[in-house]
């Protein structure tokens, strides 16, 4: 694009808030955050450096997105730079991104919280606190009732899902209410997520004021948490926190050689480093520098991870919808010039210049098996004693370090068969990525605990179901990796096959821990009702002590415990 088609372009655009792209065929090149987008779009008619007036040139057309606060388009673009990796911004090499609310494009619509919408679906977001906006998806589902199952889950119903028992669903699949009736819920849930707060929060706020007439003090207590997180929803990032101790304290450190920088971060819990890690991040030509590497960083690195109380740096950024969106989160952002705050950052200096020369063992890996990238790995491995308490984990490493929010694991069916049992958990893991109720990114690789055998098992659970993602062995016995072209031998000391051992290592390792929790945990009447699951047996045993309290209990006393409907606690009785 030339000047006059950047001006005539940018005279289109909204003076809203909200992000633009500047794209190239199927790509996208640059993606930058505005208050007003049409005036920062006009800016590139002059391009400031090299590296802008290339991008420019390079560009067919400006795409925009517009939001509704300043720190929405800061968010957004986080998450935008995550998913299409542009060639012209600072980017984390990793795969986390910001939580969005979605309502599906379906007759009857679904709602979801998701960090890839499908297309056509009504999307808010997006949100910085992933547990808040859980907490809010549940108030709402428990107020209007909207179906949280998949396409595949809610089609051919003859009667309702436990949600509906749970007072989460009002069961349109099986007719429970009528598509009008449940339109106008959706219509509801819509106004309250563009912004009318009191949709949703007064009719909480009627049913806390009637448990706690009823003297149901725990399930107004519940009410409040939820009313408590519905009002702060809208409030551009999370509500100021007053008076904030700063019991978690995160250090960066940067060093840049070339086009990578490496950022690392130490963890201070109660004074005391418990947590150290590095980071790479792609930069484009002409050497970014720290100030536009921690700018970018920091949103993108605390896209799914807990904000810490306060950030130590060894430059000031220069952004102020990052400082506005870490004012309001109440995170202390300082650069300290003396003390141990200073040498906690030389600290992390050093860290991350010890790291900038090494071998990027990810790359080095997808060049290695002919992929264009490799940024998230998930490892399997089963585990059993003789075909009893056969247990299978799926462990994520994102960026070359392991992701422990990714984690899954999986009870199987008890049988000594390690190829059918690894066919099961991989085709239970694509089953659920296929139908969209996994909410973690598509891996780019999937690394299997076994040999030949066990690939080709897992393999045929991959093709049955139609997922197509790349999968390798890693055996045991001889450190071999197992491919579709054969057998092959590192050395040793390769970074490459260093991060598929880890990889395999903390899926065995995390198979064995479930397996041993599985082999040692004593049964209860409890296990064998539907609907009870560890977290309902938790709060149910919390609340009555034991069996014998909850066998003493009435029906009623059971329905007042959070998640036990009618039909619930009438199975509880009936069990003990």
């Amino acid at each position: 694009m030339d000047a006059a088609a950047v001006s005539t372009r940018a005279s289109e655009l909204p003076t809203d808030p909200g992000i633009y792209q500047f794209e190239a065929g199927d790509r996208v090149l640059y993606v930058g955050k505005a208050v007003d987008i049409r005036s920062r779009v006009r800016s590139y008619a002059d391009p400031r450096g090299e590296r802008i007036r290339r991008m420019v040139e390079a560009a067919e057309r400006i795409d925009f997105a517009v939001t509704d606060t300043e720190t929405q388009a800061l968010l957004l673009e986080a998450n935008l730079i995550k998913r299409h990796q542009p060639r012209y911004n600072v980017r984390l090499k990793d795969d986390k991104s910001y939580p969005l609310v979605a309502i599906t494009d379906r007759a009857i619509p679904r709602i979801e919280v998701t960090r890839d919408p499908e297309e056509g679906a009504t999307v808010f977001g997006p949100f910085t606190d992933k547990g808040r906006v859980d907490t809010v998806l549940k108030a709402v589902r428990r107020i209007y009732g909207l179906r949280g199952c998949s396409d595949h889950k809610y089609e051919g119903r003859d009667r309702p899902c436990l949600d509906y028992e749970m007072g989460l669903c009002t069961a349109p699949c099986t007719g429970e209410i009528g598509a009008d009736a449940y339109l106008e819920d959706v219509e509801s849930t819509v106004r309250f997520l563009e912004g009318e707060t009191g949709a949703l929060a007064e009719p909480i706020r009627r049913r806390m004021g009637e448990a706690a007439e009823a003297e149901a003090f725990e399930r107004a207590a519940t009410l409040r948490d939820e009313l408590d997180a519905v009002e702060a929803f809208h409030g551009g990032g999370g509500d100021a926190v007053v008076g904030r101790t700063e019991e978690f304290v995160d250090v960066l450190g940067v060093a840049i050689e070339g086009e990578a920088a490496t950022v690392a971060r130490l963890h201070s819990e109660g004074g005391k480093l418990v947590d150290r890690e590095r980071h790479r991040v792609d930069a484009p030509e002409e050497g970014s520098d720290i100030v536009a590497v921690l700018a970018a960083f920091i949103p993108q690195f605390y896209a799914d991870r807990t904000l810490p109380d306060a950030l130590l740096l060894p430059e000031r950024y220069d952004d102020s919808d990052l400082d506005r969106w870490l004012d309001a989160e109440g995170v202390a952002v300082r650069v300290p010039g003396a003390g141990r705050e200073a040498t906690l950052v030389e600290l992390a200096i050093k860290n991350a210049h010890s790291r900038a020369g090494e071998v990027d063992a990810a790359a080095e890996l997808a060049r290695r098996l002919g992929l264009a990238r490799i940024e998230r790995i998930e490892g399997f491995d089963v585990s059993h004693s003789g075909g009893r308490s056969v247990v299978g984990s799926d462990v994520v490493f994102a960026g070359g370090s392991a992701e422990k929010r990714g984690y899954r694991r999986k009870k199987l069916d008890e049988t000594n068969d390690d190829y059918a049992n690894m066919n099961t958990l991989l085709r239970w893991r694509a089953e659920r990525a296929v139908a969209g109720r996994d909410d973690r990114p598509d891996p780019d690789l999937l690394l299997i605990d076994g040999g030949e055998g066990q690939r080709n098992a897992a393999l045929a659970a991959l093709e049955a179901v139609g997922w197509d993602v790349p999968v390798v062995g890693l055996a045991k016995a001889d450190e071999r990796v197992i491919t579709a072209g054969g057998s092959l031998s590192w050395d040793a000391d390769d970074p490459a096959l260093h991060l598929l051992q880890r990889v395999r290592d903390e899926a065995h390792r995390f198979a064995v821990q479930y397996h041993q929790t599985i082999r040692d945990t004593v049964s209860t009447p409890l296990d064998d009702v539907a609907g009870v699951g560890p977290e309902l047996r938790k709060r149910l045993l919390g609340r009555f002590g034991s069996l014998d309290g909850i066998r003493a209990a009435s029906l009623e006393e059971l329905e007042s415990v959070d998640g036990v409907g009618t039909a619930t606690a009438e199975a509880i009785d009936r069990a003990l």
